[in-house]
């Protein structure tokens, strides 16, 4: 009888499990699938917005600096939702608009020499003739 219910344990155990991993495992398939859809109406969104010669600039973009590619999107996009643009956006306006988020997000970097005062070698060569 042991055996028995100890199986019937076995049993319930196991199928809890695959419950489990089943469930977690459907939860990540919707979550790439909600990733694959946003990335579409990403894409859709910037093929309305931009021209093929602008949309290749983005594309080499977000090769070299993803992040940069990834905020211009995301300005791109909001302008479209606002209505703010006037058509496609041609190459040379993607590049007004690089050069804009370029001046905002542009860090400044300083190089300070920390020199020490300590006696030098040279002067330790003098001739004491």
């Amino acid at each position: 009888m042991a055996d028995e219910e100890l199986e019937a344990i076995r049993r319930q155990r196991m199928a809890e499990l695959q419950a489990k991993h089943g469930d977690a495992s459907n939860h990540q398939q919707q979550g790439e699938e909600a990733k694959q859809r946003e990335h579409d109406m990403r894409n859709s969104i910037l093929a309305q917005v931009l021209d093929q010669s602008a949309r290749a600039r983005l594309s080499n973009l977000a090769l070299v600096k993803p992040e940069k590619a990834k905020a211009v999107e995301n300005y791109l996009i909001q302008m479209a939702r606002y209505g703010s643009l006037g058509g496609k956006i041609s190459e040379s306006g993607l590049i007004e608009i690089l050069e804009k988020v370029r001046g905002q997000t542009e860090k400044t970097t300083t190089v300070k020499f920390d020199r020490r005062r300590v006696m030098d070698s040279d002067d330790d060569d003098e001739d004491d003739s």
